[in-house]
């Protein structure tokens, strides 16, 4: 073990400056037996730290590595097992228990005293050491003694040591002075012997010489003792003295303890009641301002919004735990609650007041406009009546409500005040404005659509005086709708000569005298551009002098009720009264459905405030529409392009708001009219009658569908709906070619080539004319169903002037298409060379030309002026003429070689014929 020790201390502990000073050969127990050592160190350098090391000797080659460290200062337990009986096994409690058994009990006794003794000595720490025998910890020692006998355990424990440098150099000089120190150990020892054993007899000698000198050092020691004994007594009674004076200290300490508790807490109770004092204090100003404040002028009102504000943080403080028990703290939360509900009932009022002042403000110097007008009428004696209305409604605008939303924007702070602190005041300050607000609103929108109307509908009395008395109940416009649907057949066939229309006219009908319930009657030529144009001024304005008014209202309600700011969950105060049925005009629900529904977010409630105030707009829109249509089917194109923008406008700035909304249903309407005009053209072209004595020419429904494109693609440029547009114009070609077929093939006075080319050429050019993209294969198809025909006429009117001819050169192409030889013709009995030239005597230049005076005057009477397609067809059967007298010459030429027939006239005479035959008409 001794060789082992000294292994260790030279390969592990000295390259890192450590002191080895026990060691036990242990392996864990209940395992496989792999022995390795554990290690008590200290550090030579200060401060000490003493260490266990567990050492382990490498499988390759007999060198040690350490293998894990603790520091003694971790270890809590030392458990030897059994003090009585010797057993190898112990445990040791650091960071957890490590269990190991010795290589021997003794080496286990003599490992656990060096730890005990290292504790003792630079640790001192209460290390609780289990089975472990009292003599082995030397517990009876005094704190004196044992200090020593640790002294003297560490001599013990240190009695390897290496050899310094100059010791090594004393030994090597010694055994240079002897040469056979190495060769012969033990002569070298035995001289050493002999001088040791001389040297000892000097010590002797000089031992005994010395006796005086140690009787003397001896009194020297007892005197020593004596001072030693007086030092002790005067250090007593020091003892006692300083002990006094701990005990004094101890009293001082305790009282300066007491002083600080009492000072802490007297520091805490002042904390609290600042904080009550600073956060649970109404200033008497802000009361003052709570219970007298001025509501009406400005600085009453500044003082009013910040005695509240103070009044919400004094309220929403967070109270710490047991505040509440305070019998101030609970009067002044009732102090502050009475001042909050008269506040809030202060508040409700005078916002009540104001809001039945500003309703009465606008219902007072608002008059509605036919009201004034008839009123104005009237009292001017022999005035007419209708031409008053037509210089008074020139403006046609909407009240604007901007001083009212400035005046209460001022309340603005102090609504969301009692939003915060008294719901139920504040829901019914907001049924309150509604309630007001729609009144107010639905008697101007109303008055706003009847001039809208009377504008539209012109400015005879008639007219005028059906407007003013138009049904406003919901269950009276929807029966007035449904009666204007139902005169929509009536209506899309007024549209036949739309563009024949004149200023003339206009002022004709102006004069006449109808009512709006015979308008479904009016004919399309009693309406002009002009008219429609109008139509088109008077529905945008009516758009934006909406949009604007209920953005104006939805951002005031928003900013005064304040609604725009987070997402809350409470139960709505306007309860929408109404709901779409169809999506059209809105029907009242029935009264036991009227409950509160939670909202999800402000944004709902905006929009349902919003519905109750406007609940008006959208059925009198809807009204103005079918009016609009009712008047014209093709107004539904205007008010589809202006809605789509309104409503494209205003998704682009809220998708979800109330403006939008609205718009988007009566888009809806009007994308139904629109599709109703669309099938009413569609329904006139299968309902179009024909004459039986008069040419056909070009059809109504062709110039319908022109007239119709032209006007779309005014309407329609650069629109948002062009889809719709283009769905129309494929369904409307899809028609009208369908039905130009149709009446063609039921024509008798005008051959069905002829109708089909003059219609399909005016579609063609129409097309053509006014470039429509997603027609370009109808424009293709008509202009090959135009050729066609036309080749089809004038091959089957060219038979006629040279009939016989025509019939004799059949027979000799039937007879070549048997089999007979051309050149063997001629022998046949019935097409011989008489019979030819008998044929061909028949037709002379001037019955040619005859006949050709006759096809042409033919041809005239079939073909229709407004496509001048005379003289087109006429050069078409010039070349169709000589292609067929080219054919015949090549037939004689081929059936009958050498005969020297000809015909009658020639190329040039047949074009001098056709010529003179065009000139001549």
């Amino acid at each position: 073990m001794t060789a082992i020790k000294h292994a260790l201390q030279r390969d592990i502990f000295t390259p890192n400056d450590e002191r080895l000073l026990g060691i036990v050969n242990v392996c864990k127990a209940g395992k496989k037996k792999k022995n390795c050592f554990l290690c008590a160190t200290v550090t030579t350098e200060r401060p000490v730290q003493v260490k266990v090391v567990k050492v382990k000797k490498s499988d390759k080659g007999d060198f040690y590595k350490r293998q894990q460290t603790w520091e003694l200062r971790d270890l809590t337990v030392v458990d030897a097992k059994d003090a009585s009986k010797e057993n190898p096994e112990f445990d040791l409690h650091f960071e957890k228990v490590y269990k190991w058994l010795a290589s021997s009990t003794a080496e286990k006794n003599s490992f656990i005293s060096c730890i005990w003794k290292l504790n003792q000595r630079y640790l001192r720490k209460k290390l609780e050491f289990v089975n472990v025998s009292s003599q082995l910890l030397e517990e009876s020692v005094p704190s004196g003694e044992s200090q020593s006998v640790a002294g003297g355990d560490e001599d013990a424990l240190e009695e390897y040591q290496e050899l310094s440098a100059r010791e090594e150099q004393d030994i090597e000089s010694m055994m240079e002075m002897c040469e056979f120190a190495v060769s012969n150990a033990e002569a070298f020892a035995e001289k050493l012997f002999k001088e040791l054993q001389v040297l000892d007899g000097a010590n002797i000698q000089s031992i005994m010489a010395s006796e005086k000198q140690v009787n003397i050092l001896m009194q020297l020691l007892d005197e020593a003792l004596a001072e030693v004994d007086t030092i002790e007594g005067k250090l007593s009674s020091y003892e006692e003295m300083l002990q006094s004076v701990k005990d004094q200290m101890d009293q001082i300490s305790q009282s300066n303890r007491l002083i600080q508790i009492s000072n802490t807490n007297n520091g805490k109770l002042l904390d609290e009641i600042q904080f009550l004092v600073n956060y649970m204090d109404l200033s008497k100003g802000h009361i003052r301002a709570l219970q007298e404040g001025d509501l009406t002028s400005p600085r009453g009102i500044e003082a009013c919004i910040s005695a509240s504000e103070a009044l919400l943080q004094c309220m929403n403080v967070a109270l710490r735990p047991g505040h509440e028990q305070l019998a101030a703290v609970n009067q002044q939360q009732k102090l502050f609650a009475e001042l909050r509900d008269t506040f809030a009932r202060r508040l409700t009022n005078h916002l009540n007041n104001v809001f039945v002042h500003q309703f009465n403000h606008f219902s007072y110097f608002k008059m509605t406009i036919p009201q004034y007008y008839r009123s104005s009428c009237l009292s001017l004696p022999g005035h007419d009546q209708s031409s008053t209305l037509s210089q008074n409604t020139t403006e046609l605008t909407l009240p604007k409500h901007s001083p009212l939303h400035r005046d209460l924007l001022r309340y603005a702070k102090l609504m969301e005040w009692l939003k915060n602190t008294h719901r139920e005041k504040y829901e019914g300050l907001s049924r309150t404005y509604v309630d007001y607000m729609n009144r107010l609103y639905e008697r101007e929108i109303k008055d706003f659509f009847e001039v809208a109307k009377i504008k539209m509908a012109g400015t005879s009395k008639e007219a005028k005086g059906k407007f003013a008395t138009l049904p406003r109940k919901e269950s009276a416009l929807k029966q007035e709708t449904e009666s204007l649907h139902g005169s929509s057949g009536k209506l899309t066939g007024s549209t036949s000569s739309l563009n024949k229309l004149t200023v003339q006219g206009s002022n004709s009908r102006r004069s006449q005298s109808s009512s709006l319930l015979d308008m479904g009657n009016m004919s399309a030529s009693d309406l002009d551009v002009a008219d429609r144009t109008k139509f088109d001024k008077i529905f945008e304005q009516v758009l934006s002098e909406l949009e604007p008014l209920c953005l104006a209202e939805q951002d005031f309600i928003s900013k005064f009720f304040k609604l725009q700011q987070h997402q809350t969950v409470f139960p709505p105060l306007a309860q929408p009264e109404t709901e779409e049925v169809d999506g059209s005009v809105p029907s009242r629900m029935p009264p036991q459905a009227d409950h509160r529904h939670s909202v999800s977010s402000e944004k709902d409630l905006v929009r349902l405030m919003m519905n109750k105030i406007f609940q008006s707009i959208e059925p009198e829109l809807n009204s103005l529409i079918a009016l609009g249509d009712k008047i014209d089917s093709f107004h539904s194109l205007y008010m589809l392009v202006k809605m789509s923008h309104h409503v494209w406008t205003a998704e682009n700035v809220d998708p979800a708001s109330f403006l939008s909304t609205t718009l988007g249903n009566v888009l809806v309407t009007v994308k139904r009219n629109f599709d109703k005009c669309i099938s009413g053209q569609i329904k006139q072209m299968e309902e179009v009658k024909i004459s039986k004595k008069s040419k056909v020419g070009i059809l109504p429904f062709v110039t319908r569908f022109e007239e119709f494109a032209e006007l779309a693609e005014t309407i329609f440029r650069n629109a948002e709906r062009r889809g719709d547009l283009d769905k129309a114009y494929v369904k409307l070609i899809r028609a009208v070619f369908m039905n130009v077929e149709k009446v063609a093939s039921e024509s008798q006075k005008t051959p069905r080539d002829v109708v089909m080319m003059e219609n399909f050429h005016h579609i063609f050019s129409t097309l053509s004319r006014l470039k429509i993209s997603c027609l370009d294969a109808e424009r293709r198809e008509a202009k090959h169903k135009y050729t066609d025909h036309l080749q089809s006429y004038v091959i089957n009117s060219l038979g006629q002037p040279l009939e016989k001819l025509n019939h004799f050169f059949e027979g000799v192409e039937a007879r070549v298409a048997q089999g007979v030889r051309e050149e063997e013709v001629s022998y046949q009995l019935a097409f011989n060379k008489q019979e030819l030239r008998k044929v061909i005597k028949e037709y002379p230049g001037k019955e040619v030309k005859k006949g050709l005076d006759n096809l042409y005057k033919k041809v005239d009477k079939h073909l229709c002026e407004e496509e001048s397609l005379l003289q087109v067809v006429w050069h078409s059967m010039q070349d169709e003429f000589i292609r067929q007298y080219k054919h015949f010459e090549g037939l004689i030429g081929r059936c009958y070689p050498g005969s020297g027939i000809t015909m009658e006239f020639t190329i040039q005479d047949m074009l001098e014929y056709f010529s003179s035959i065009a000139q001549s008409h």
